[in-house]
């Protein structure tokens, strides 16, 4: 072991160790918190100085993470910067930066190798470097090492590097990152050591895996996994509604099966950071190998249809109505990607929008969560503010779409108030009264 290595680790094992975190979104920040908590100066990079003076005020911009918190990870001398010249102060940087498709879905590793240019750009011996951000394998070895090499500086001797992916589950208070085992692949022996201290400081387990390879494709396997299932239930759920079969009641009956069964959910259409996304790296890798995907290739078609059918249900209930869908007022209820997050990003919502304004629909939304759409990628011309939910604004929507399912909304109260509701979460299943006016989707 180096003389570089060994005073690493113990400056881990001490807590003395600052650790420096690119990127203070929605797995950075509660990254941050978690080694804050547990002892170690924290310096977090984030390329939006709004985001940085918002932090350093005590401030918080992720609803999960409650202002007192970001004031009490101050007080532990946590820190936020965008001057990434102070790289070489952290002795590890983890790297937590979006890995989004390009419009081809392919991978756009745009931040990641920014990222890696900017350690480079600092980088000194005895700093571990770890890669946390959703890719295809082969990334940490075959993109971040050649840049990180360029300084001439040798991995595994004078700087560490390896791969451990993000888990995290936002809106769901069970799990958090002090509580969710921690998978570490090392590019060698002295990298995976110093990775696994690291994280065995805030984590309850740490996995360790043979490579950085392994590690990258154990993120991409559980994304994968979940939209392959999620599919499987969309197409069923599609089948049944034409067979007149309840796809949710169908589904809890299943799940009383106590092995070889795992419930899945239907929906609107799949959202978030991770699922419509990270499964089409994995297939993009493929055919670099000579290889097409298909199973997850269909998966991935199943679910992209699905706000389609919806906007079919909101047509057919309408014109089952008398009504057209051109000049139907049609709220929204619910624009983040999953209930009690505030967080839109691949939301289906924004689909479903556009397909409906398409269509000439006067298209309004609610979201508790989001008070303001903020301007995407695909779809910057949806500009719109949250409509205050109300029992006039209900009555006087022709439709209201429940597309995601907060548990801050009052569904025997909507369902009372409106004239119309189209359910895709099965949101209304409890609701006492009004089952005439609820259709499925």
């Amino acid at each position: 072991m180096s003389d570089v290595v060994a005073g690493l680790l113990s400056r881990i094992q001490a807590r003395a160790a600052t650790v420096g975190i690119i990127g203070l979104g929605y797995v950075g920040l509660p990254l941050a918190r978690a080694f804050a908590r547990t002892g170690f100066r924290v310096l977090g990079f984030d390329v939006d100085p709004h985001k940085v003076a918002r932090l350093n005020a005590g401030k918080s911009y992720i609803k999960q993470i409650p202002d007192a918190t970001v004031a009490g990870m101050r007080e532990k001398g946590f820190e936020a910067t965008d001057r990434f010249d102070r790289l070489g102060e952290p002795d590890a940087i983890l790297i937590c930066v979006p890995t989004p498709l390009t419009d081809a879905r392919e991978p756009d590793l745009t931040y990641v190798v920014n990222s890696a240019h900017a350690v480079a750009g600092q980088l000194r011996p005895g700093q571990l470097v770890v890669l946390e951000s959703t890719t295809y394998p082969t990334t940490t070895r075959n993109v971040v090492l050649p840049i990180l090499e360029r300084t001439g500086l040798v991995p595994g001797q004078d700087f560490l590097l390896a791969f451990s992916p993000e888990r995290e589950d936002p809106g769901n208070a069970t799990f958090s990152v002090n509580n969710i085992p921690k998978v570490v692949g090392g590019l060698d022996r002295p990298s995976g050591d110093a990775a696994c201290a690291l994280y065995s400081a805030v984590v309850p387990q740490v996995v360790r895996v043979s490579a950085p390879e392994v590690a990258e494709a154990c993120k991409i396997l559980e994304n994968t996994y979940r939209a392959v299932n999620i599919a499987l239930v969309n197409e069923l759920k599609v089948l049944y509604d034409r067979m007149g079969i309840d796809v949710w009641e169908v589904i809890d009956a299943a799940k009383t099966k106590p092995f070889g069964y795992q419930a899945f959910y239907p929906g609107p259409g799949l959202g978030g950071h991770c699922i419509p996304i990270d499964p089409f790296y994995l297939t993009w890798v493929a055919r670099q190998h000579g290889l097409n995907t298909r199973f997850i290739e269909l998966a991935g078609e199943v679910n992209t249809g699905m706000p389609g059918f919806v906007v079919g249900k909101i047509a057919d209930a309408l014109n089952d109505r008398g009504k057209p869908v051109k000049g139907s007022r049609v709220a929204l209820l619910g624009m983040a990607y999953k209930k009690d997050v505030d967080d839109p990003r691949e939301s289906p919502g924004f689909e479903l929008m556009d397909l409906l304004l398409r269509k000439g629909a006067v298209v309004t939304y609610n979201d508790p969560h989001i008070p303001t759409l903020p301007k995407m990628r695909h779809w910057p011309h949806l500009h719109m503010e949250s409509t205050p939910l109300s029992g006039e604004y209900l009555a006087a929507q022709d439709c209201v779409l429940i597309a995601t399912d907060h548990t801050a909304y009052d569904y025997d109260w909507i369902v009372g108030n409106s004239q119309l509701v189209v359910d895709t979460r099965n949101a209304t299943r409890s609701i006492r009264e009004g089952w005439e006016r609820v259709v499925r989707a």
